[in-house]
This record gives structure tokens, C-alpha cells and sequence, in this order.
């Protein structure tokens, strides 16, 4: 399921940032985020994986224990931290019971298999654990999916940490393809052994007495009152004399079983049985109606009623269980011998289709789950079951009603509330997927809003367009000095003349390409294009001491750039005039409807003078913009003194080139 990519995901951006998260999904070709109960491929957790191994330089061992490790902690956070501290009091409770933990989970949410899980048919590991006579354990690890085994120390020694305060180390003493299982499973074979985990008082309490560091049990023992203890043990031995001790008063019973003032249980309890059993056959059938009880050779001695309703089989003693069902979990030969192996796990059978009756032929087969007792004195095993059912849609199908099921059996409450909680899950997913969704269209939204920006900014100066956004009135500024360039393109109006509107657009959009991306290598500021016009403005609108030569190494790239756009007519280079006069202006924007931003002032008429009185393929300056030009390593000569029109005589030079820049500078080129 996602939830488990969603942890992966959350543990590399928690310890190495969302950067090294964003590399390691690219290069594993995998979707930024995952939906908690929808199945994903197990091939894209291996890929995680390994990408993570390459990216972060760290065997695989290593990052699938930190996995372990940071997962037990993910599951706490999401919501399962009291589930899995009720799974035992002790290391060997908890790991016994995780085989139980994910049955329910795959009933309560509909196959959703809990711990150590990677979605591949929903087959969760199985677990199996030994205890040595020196204290240690062997955990046996059964699972369909290989090269993931270094993940249970991690999960496995994080538990033992937290509910248990003990640490743990285990190591792999055996590894093997497990032959016995159907399925070919892989049987990885931990030794586990604890140590307690002190405090640092007590841990320097037991430094300073080396006596203290014996069996704690034999401490906890010694410490009792013997006199305390002598009284519980007269208790129990009184208590099993007689069956029914009515006259012992209440109080009495607990103080033969607790330690008088310290209120701790005795290590020593002994359970009470009867002579005989207290109740009869009809009544046992008919109080546990799914059981069966066979012997080795898995011929049935007994069975409850409901169960030989549904397998009328079952009622001819004697007959071989293995001819009726199959086992589903744990994945076994059904062999009475397989079965004492993992007599501590929940077994699932499944009816055999083939010798169900004719009516039961077109319904889905019904699936037991319960646990096996093995009785010795009887050289019996007795499963004790109940109907494995999820929901009622699955009671209809195999036409059952809760009647079916014992009042005793919480299978009625479970298919009750799974019921319901099937529908918060089915709503939790919807509104999973509606945020996902809701992400998506957020990016895409994001994505619009750069690309809106981008079209904004290059109407508009970036200041003055987040002003406009803000719904903020841009007043006028004024600029002392700026430098301002005119450009037109010689002989446009025959070229216009001669030629289709097409090849006048194709022609413009080829120089004006060149242009722009001019104006980005030297930091210009582009006013407005206005038929073959083009005028750009240096210092505007954000006030620079270098305004002049900006525009000056513009200006030559232009003319530069204009040498490879074609004339449709001629089929030459096109000719262009540029003017150049420096001063100052007001700038502003005017309009609402496609807001401008303007230049105004007499620096702007006698710009585009020097522009009308240019030179074909020369740059026309005015005597202001070549005082500022003289000292900035700029060649220039002098044209002398000129009419211009409205201004009368003006004195008046041209830029030649750059002595210090190269013309790959200059264009910007690598």
C-alpha cells in the first residue's frame, strides 16, 4: 500500500531534505506522493530503495534497518501506537502475536497486511519465535518478498526499545529457501539476544555490586517477605483441595496470590482444573458451532453443528480434513506435523469446492480462522474457528446470517463495525484523492501563475506590475538621468510595399527575438516596439550608474544581430538606424486597460532624433550620451554639427565599437 512508500518518502525528507527526496523519485521514476490504501507495485519500493542506496552512498542492509527502525515510529505517529503495545507483555509475546495482528488488519481493512508489507498479492511474512534455554530467541522470518529481511531488526529492536526498555541485537544465523512451505518462501533465521537498559543511577548501582548483575528475577524473589510468601503458597495449596472455595472470603484469595504491602504478583501461580469436564457433547457442539477436533492422521472425531450445516461432510466421522479444506495461512503442507510447528500462528482454511453441496458450487468459498491446540492425552488437534468475514455483503454471498455465527463470537460485532469503518475508509480515501487532485491543480495553478508573471514582467517592470496586483496606485517617477534608444529599420515602408504582411511579420519577429534577448544580456529596460521601432531605456526603472554603457553594448549588438536577418525583398542583410541621447525623464503608467509603462520628457524627442537623423548601420549619438561614453573605453568619432528638426543645430558623434569587449561578449554567446 502507499502507506509504505509514504514512509519512505517522509524518512528521506525528514533526515536528507526534500532536494535529495525530489533527486531520488526522479531517478527512480516514481510520482511525488503516494494515496495510503491504494496498492502499489513492489517494484517501486525496490527502485526507492535502491536509488536511496546509490544517492546516499550506504549499503542496503543499512538504509532497510534506519527503514525498520524509522517505520515502527511512522506507525506509532499514525495512529497504531496502542495496537501494537497491547500485542504482549514481553519481546516474545509481542513477536508471537504479529502473525495475529496482521490477520486482523486483513480483515478489519480488507486485506490491508500491517507490518514489514509491500503490496504483491497482499501476502504479509509470517513470524515464528523459539525461545533458548540462555535466554535468547530464534525468530524465524517467512516471506514471498526476498532481500527485505534487514528491515525486522530495525522494527524488531525499535519495539524492544520503547515498550520493553531492553536492546536487542540480532543477527541472520540462517538463511534458506524454505522447501516445507507451499509457495517457496524465503527462511531468514535471527538469533536475538536482550540486555535491559539502565538508567544511570541504576546503572551505577549495579557497577558498584557485581552480585547485583545475576538473574533478576532471583533478585526480585529474594526481596519478597518469606513469610508473605509462605502464606501464598498455603492459599493455592488450600485453594486446590477444593473445586469451588466458597467460604474463603474475597480478600483472603487476593492475599494468597499478591505480596502483602508491595502489591506485586507471585512468579508462582498455579492454575485450577475440575476432575472431570462440566459439560456435555450436544452442548459443546452447539455452544462452539465452528470447531473441529482430528487426530494425526487429520481424521475428524468432532465438529460443531454450524460447520456441518455448511460441510454436511463433517458429519461422517472419520472422514480426512484435507479432503474438505485447504489451509490458506500460514502457507503449509497440511500435515499434522506442519501444523505443530506454527501451532502458534492463526490458521485460515478454505472449503474445497469440489465437495461443497451443489448449492454452496456458485458462491465464494467460505473461509475459516481460528487457532490449533494440540491435546496430548488425546494425540488431538483442536481448531477452534470462526467464519472469516468482512463485511455483510460477504454474509449475503455466501447466503449467512449473524445467527449463523455464536452470540459469544465477536466475528458479529467485527462484521458489524467493519461495516462502518469500511465506509470512513472508502470517505477517507475520496477525500485522499481529493487532495492529491487539489495538489495537482494547486501545481498546474502555480505553473500559470509563473508563466502569467512571466508575460506580466515583460510588459511591465516587476515592481510596478506587483503594485498593479496589489490594486496599489503606481504614481509617476522621475529619473534624473537615463539613456534612451530608438531603433528603426531603413527603407521599411518599400520594403512593406513589395512585399506580403507574412514575410514583414517573419522578418520583424526574427530581428526582435535577437533583440530581446539582448536587452536580458545587458539589463535594459524594453519600452515598447512600435511598427520597425524599437526603443529601450537604460536606468529606467531602476536607477543605475552604468545606464549609458549598458545601452551603448546594446546598441552594438544590434547592430550585429541585424546582420543575420534577411531582407525578403533584396535578400540582404537588413539595414537598421540607431539613436542614443542621455537625460532626464518621467515615467509612469498609463492606462488601465493593457497598462503601459512610459517614458516622457524632451530626453525621449531627442532620442528618437538622433534615431530619424541616423546613419544606415550606424549608432547616432547625442553630445550628452558621449560625455557620458568619453572615459568608458567606448571608440567614437565625431560627425560635427547637424540640423536636427525642432532642436535646430546639435553637435553630434557615433559609437564605433568596444575596445575592451569581444563580440561574443557583446552577443552574449558562450
Amino acid at each position: 500500500y502507499g502507506f509504505i512508500n509514504t514512509c519512505l518518502k517522509s524518512l528521506v525528507v525528514e533526515k536528507y531534505g526534500e532536494e535529495t527526496w525530489e533527486k531520488l523519485r526522479l531517478q527512480a521514476g516514481v510520482q511525488d506522493s503516494f494515496l495510503t490504501f491504494e496498492v502499489y507495485k513492489d517494484e517501486i519500493t525496490m527502485q526507492l530503495v535502491d536509488k536511496a542506496c546509490k544517492i546516499l552512498g550506504v549499503p542496503a542492509d543499512m538504509v532497510l534497518r534506519e527503514f525498520g527502525e524509522y517505520f515502527f515510529e511512522f506507525c506509532k505517529r499514525s495512529g497504531y501506537d496502542h495496537m501494537l503495545r497491547t500485542l504482549g507483555g514481553n519481546l516474545y509475546e509481542f513477536i508471537e502475536n504479529l502473525d495475529a495482528l496482521h490477520s486482523y488488519l486483513s480483515l478489519s481493512y480488507q486485506a490491508i497486511l500491517f507490518l514489514f508489507v509491500f503490496p504483491q498479492e497482499m501476502n504479509a511474512p509470517s513470524f515464528r519465535v523459539e525461545k533458548n534455554e540462555d535466554g535468547s530467541m530464534h525468530l524465524h522470518y517467512y516471506s514471498d518478498r526476498r532481500g527485505l529481511c534487514h528491515i525486522v531488526p530495525g522494527i524488531i529492536g525499535a519495539a524492544a526499545l520503547d515498550f520493553f526498555n531492553i536492546e536487542i541485537s540480532m543477527e541472520i544465523v540462517n538463511q534458506t529457501e524454505e522447501e516445507e512451505r507451499t509457495g517457496k518462501k524465503e527462511h531468514i533465521v535471527f538469533l536475538v539476544t536482550q540486555n535491559p537498559v539502565f538508567s544511570y543511577k541504576e546503572r551505577k548501582k549495579f557497577s558498584s555490586s557485581p552480585q547485583c548483575l545475576g538473574d533478576s528475577e532471583k533478585q526480585f524473589e529474594n526481596q519478597l517477605n518469606k513469610e508473605d510468601l509462605e502464606k501464598a503458597k498455603n492459599t493455592i495449596r488450600d485453594r486446590g483441595s477444593s473445586v469451588c472455595p466458597v467460604k474463603k472470603s474475597h480478600w483472603k484469595t487476593i492475599r494468597g496470590i499478591i505480596t502483602l504491602g508491595k502489591g506485586k504478583l507471585l512468579r508462582g501461580f498455579d492454575p485450577v482444573y475440575p476432575k472431570s469436564l462440566w459439560i456435555d457433547t450436544k452442548t459443546f457442539c452447539n455452544g462452539l458451532p465452528f470447531h473441529m477436533v482430528f487426530d494425526k492422521e487429520l481424521r475428524v472425531k468432532q465438529a460443531g453443528v454450524s460447520i456441518q450445516k455448511i460441510v454436511p461432510g463433517l458429519q461422517t466421522m472419520g472422514i480426512c480434513l484435507d479432503q474438505y479444506f485447504s489451509i490458506v495461512h500460514p502457507e503449509v503442507p497440511f500435515t499434522i506435523s506442519s501444523i505443530q510447528k506454527f501451532i502458534n500462528s492463526q490458521f485460515v482454511f478454505q472449503t474445497r469446492r469440489e465437495m461443497m453441496p451443489e448449492s454452496w458450487k456458485q458462491r465464494p468459498m467460505l473461509e475459516l480462522r481460528g487457532q490449533m491446540i494440540w491435546m496430548e492425552s488425546l494425540q488431538c488437534m483442536l481448531y477452534l474457528c470462526s467464519p472469516l468475514l468482512r463485511t455483510l455483503h460477504e454474509l449475503e454471498e455466501r447466503q449467512m446470517h449473524i445467527a449463523d455465527i455464536a452470540p459469544h463470537d465477536v466475528t458479529r460485532d467485527l462484521i458489524l463495525l467493519n461495516q462502518q469503518r469500511l465506509a470512513e475508509m472508502e470517505l477517507s480515501n475520496q477525500l485522499e484523492r481529493k487532495k492529491e487532485e487539489l495538489r495537482i491543480l494547486s501545481k498546474h495553478l502555480e505553473e500559470e501563475k509563473k508563466k502569467t508573471e512571466a508575460l506580466l514582467y515583460a510588459m511591465l517592470p516587476q515592481h510596478v506590475a506587483n503594485q498593479l496586483k496589489e490594486g496599489k496606485r503606481v504614481e509617476a517617477g522621475e529619473f534624473k538621468e537615463c539613456t534612451i534608444l530608438f531603433s528603426d529599420v531603413v527603407t521599411f515602408t518599400n520594403i512593406c510595399a513589395q512585399c506580403e504582411p507574412i514575410q514583414i511579420v517573419l522578418m520583424l519577429n526574427s530581428m526582435y527575438l535577437q533583440f530581446d534577448r539582448l536587452t536580458t544580456v545587458h539589463d535594459v529596460y524594453k519600452v515598447e516596439t512600435i511598427g520597425d521601432a524599437y526603443m529601450v531605456v537604460g536606468g529606467v526603472p531602476v536607477p543605475v550608474p552604468t545606464h549609458a554603457e549598458r545601452v551603448a553594448n546594446f546598441a552594438l549588438g544590434m547592430i550585429i544581430a541585424a546582420k543575420g536577418v534577411q531582407n525578403p525583398v533584396s535578400g540582404n542583410p537588413i539595414q537598421i538606424r540607431v539613436g542614443i541621447h542621455t537625460g532626464p525623464v518621467l515615467a509612469g503608467v498609463v492606462g488601465e486597460k493593457m497598462p503601459r509603462y512610459c517614458l516622457f520628457g524632451d530626453t525621449v524627442n531627442i532620442a528618437s532624433r538622433m534615431e530619424s537623423h541616423g546613419v544606415p548601420s550606424k549608432i547616432h549619438l547625442s553630445s550628452s550620451a558621449y560625455q557620458c561614453l568619453e572615459y568608458k573605453n567606448f571608440e567614437m568619432t565625431e560627425r560635427g554639427e547637424i540640423e536636427v528638426k525642432g532642436k535646430g543645430k546639435m553637435h553630434t558623434y557615433f559609437l564605433i565599437r568596444n575596445k575592451t569587449a569581444t563580440e561574443n561578449e557583446i552577443m552574449g554567446r558562450p
